[in-house]
């Protein structure tokens, strides 16, 4: 019988997650990472900053361990900070820099998780006063939720970008079919939709 190792599932499911935003950047210009696809500007490079403040917040500060690897990035720690500054990267900010930082952030966020009981008590400064306190279960299953939501943004993005799919590098997830088939896929759904859509116009009318 497998022994039980709830820490162990929890951050497996939390690196694949990891893994996905990182994998979307892989072969796409500086342009492609960085422009927004999105009319609220969802860009994939902003995803990957995001998340890595994310991590660098609840794995660091809410349980006494800050990240103190190299200076802290003004868009994160500052009030004065533009406003969702956290989603996009600016001009002087590389892929390399972002992404590096991203790579740091994970590894302190695990020896935060190796370092802990599930039950460890942590609490997050930027949360209302009465709900601050939780346990770093909480905060892996709410990093976790956080990350896949976006990793699910970065599936989107790059599809629009250049119709790559897939869930992991190596593991796409994906039905077989080749180029013509989903094109036939999707001409298949429109159809429908534009039917209901009929449909529901000519009942309105009587």
């Amino acid at each position: 019988m497998i022994e039980p190792n709830p820490k162990e599932d929890l951050v497996r499911y939390l690196q694949e997650g990891r893994d996905a935003l990182v994998w979307k950047l892989d072969g796409l210009s500086e342009y492609d990472i960085r422009r927004p696809l999105t009319p609220t500007g969802t860009n994939l490079l902003g995803l990957v900053k995001h998340v890595a403040s994310v991590e660098l917040g609840y794995f660091g500060d809410t349980f006494g361990r800050p990240f103190l690897n190299e200076e802290p990035p003004s868009w994160r720690y500052t009030e004065e900070s533009e406003p969702n500054s956290d989603m996009w990267a600016a001009a002087y900010e590389s892929r390399e820099q972002i992404v590096g930082l991203y790579r740091q952030a994970w590894e302190h966020s695990n020896s935060t998780i190796a370092a802990l009981p599930l039950d460890a008590i942590g609490h997050v400064p930027w949360w209302p006063e009465e709900r601050r306190e939780v346990t770093l279960n909480h905060i892996l299953v709410r990093v976790i939720s956080d990350t896949q939501r976006h990793a699910g943004h970065a599936d989107i993005v790059r599809e629009l970008i250049d119709g790559s799919v897939g869930y992991l590098q190596g593991r796409d997830n994906m039905p077989p079919g080749a180029q013509a088939w989903w094109e036939g896929h999707r001409g298949r759904l429109e159809r429908v939709a534009r039917e209901v859509t009929d449909h529901q116009c000519v009942m309105s009318s009587w």
